[in-house]
């Protein structure tokens, strides 16, 4: 019921400031049709004045490289010393998003079909048993509802461990099979679990050791130091990651200061930081090799870590990996109704204006006040995130353009697309896969994690980089 008043009040909101831009702007007269069948990259006129009415800087960059690009404006100059201003749109309208949404699902039917049947011989051969038992006793606590040796134990740990590391495509499937594990001794098939919930909740706060695609996108954008953003990152998502356990735990009424919860917390922590402490004494290059090498690594570890397991458990292997990989198909077009619903509401809100509304409305309360308002224009990052990982990236890439990739703004939207992970999107997947239709408080308790990582982020960005 939340999701669907989210939903709906998207749409809505949306609908009601496209109309208002479009009673008070000539800009805004492509509006409607920009929301439905727009796309991404498409330039929009806004103006045609002389030589004598543009600005002196703009003059003076189109001269040399005949092209000026403002945010989302651009202008170009014809023979006849005419600037004429085109805006740029960074949004899908309705159509495209809804093609966009499919095609996802179609590419995540070949990750999904791979890791289920992987999956499978696992489960077949134990292994999945096997990690219940090593992370069973922290599990039990925060879990306290799913049984002792349950195989979700060992799925939910799989997806964990993908993050921490991450990898994205790798996650997916795991934290699915995870939340299929847990519907299975869910009392009521149609609303969220107190386990799923702190399940997602924990994987939404989207804790990853190693932020390697932020750090190649600011060497990419020129960056004099790709690397310096690394540790504000990691401290942010783990912050987030914490906060969204406390913040379902009191909801939950568990008890967080257990000797076995305190252990693995600071035993966290420990590994952390010492991995900290050894990539921040490697070059960027170096980082990045690292990062692929281990992430590769452990893929085809776990890949042949469950034929031999299987193997010696004397599994059929490949009948048992194809049983899985077609679960994988299931799921994956089960998931597309949510999937498209969630993505059409959030192109209308990012094709209407809402979101620039909303930036804009922040900088001028705090400009008010008198306060610092460099933050704000690192915002759109987190405001989107949220909705849309792709979008969030695309954000990023867009502040660090145009505000320089070591700017302030540059810096925290950087460090805001490591500090969280795609909630909503999330929830839509997710529950969606197991046909989940009261989700209870998950919603409003991921987003208020998701505020924790905000907040600490923008400190973190402030106390690093002034």
């Amino acid at each position: 019921m939340v999701l669907s008043r989210i939903w709906s009040a998207f749409i809505i909101i949306a609908i009601l400031t496209a109309s208002i831009k479009l009673a008070v702007s000539t800009e805004s007269r492509t509006i409607f049709s920009n929301m439905v069948t727009g796309k991404s990259g498409d330039t929009i006129k806004l103006k045609t004045i002389n030589v004598l009415e543009a600005d002196k800087q703009m003059v003076a960059e189109i001269d040399s490289n005949k092209i000026y690009v403002n945010g989302d404006r651009k202008t170009i100059r014809s023979s006849d010393n005419q600037f004429t201003t085109f805006k740029i749109s960074n949004a899908d309208g309705v159509i495209e998003t809804c093609q966009t949404a499919v095609a996802l699902c179609l590419k995540l039917i070949g990750f999904l079909a791979l890791f289920m049947g992987f999956l499978s011989i696992a489960e077949k051969a134990g292994g999945i048993r096997f990690l219940s038992r090593i992370i069973g006793p922290f599990f039990s606590k925060i879990f306290p509802d799913v049984p002792k040796g349950h195989p979700a134990i060992g799925h939910m740990m799989m997806n964990f461990s993908a993050n921490l590391l991450g990898l994205d495509n790798a996650a997916t499937p795991f934290g699915l099979k995870a939340m299929e594990s847990l519907q299975e001794i869910n009392p009521d098939k149609s609303t969220a679990s107190n386990p799923q919930i702190m399940f997602l909740c924990l994987h939404a706060s989207g804790m990853t050791m190693i932020p390697v695609s932020i750090i190649a996108l600011r060497s990419a954008a020129k960056s004099a130091n790709p690397m310096d953003i690394f540790i504000p990152c990691m401290i942010a998502t783990f912050i987030a990651t914490v906060a969204s356990m406390l913040i379902v735990s009191f909801k939950q009424k568990i008890n967080v200061f257990q000797p076995v919860i305190l252990a693995w917390i600071l035993g966290i922590s420990a590994l952390i930081a010492s991995i900290v402490l050894y990539i921040h004494s490697l070059e960027p290059d170096a980082v990045q090799i690292f990062s692929s090498s281990l992430s590769s690594g452990l893929i085809l570890f776990i890949f042949i870590a469950i034929v031999l397991g299987g193997l010696y458990k004397k599994v059929d292997v490949f009948d048992s990996f194809i049983e899985g990989a077609r679960g994988g198909f299931e799921t994956a077009v089960r998931i597309i109704p949510y999937l498209v619903g969630m993505l059409v509401a959030i192109s209308l809100l990012r094709t209407s204006g809402t979101f620039d509304t909303f930036i804009g409305g922040i900088k001028s309360i705090f400009a008010m006040f008198g306060a610092d308002t460099r933050f704000v224009d690192g915002l759109p990052t987190a405001l989107i995130k949220p909705f849309s990982g792709g979008g969030a990236r695309g954000m990023m890439v867009d502040t660090m353009r145009t505000f320089g990739a070591d700017s302030f703004p540059g810096r925290l939207a950087c460090i805001l697309q490591g500090s969280s992970d795609t909630t909503l999107y999330v929830i839509a997947v997710y529950f969606g896969a197991v046909s989940i239709k009261n989700t209870r408080y998950a919603v409003w308790s991921m987003l208020l994690a998701d505020l924790v990582g905000i907040i600490t982020s923008i400190l973190l960005t402030y106390l690093f980089f002034g």
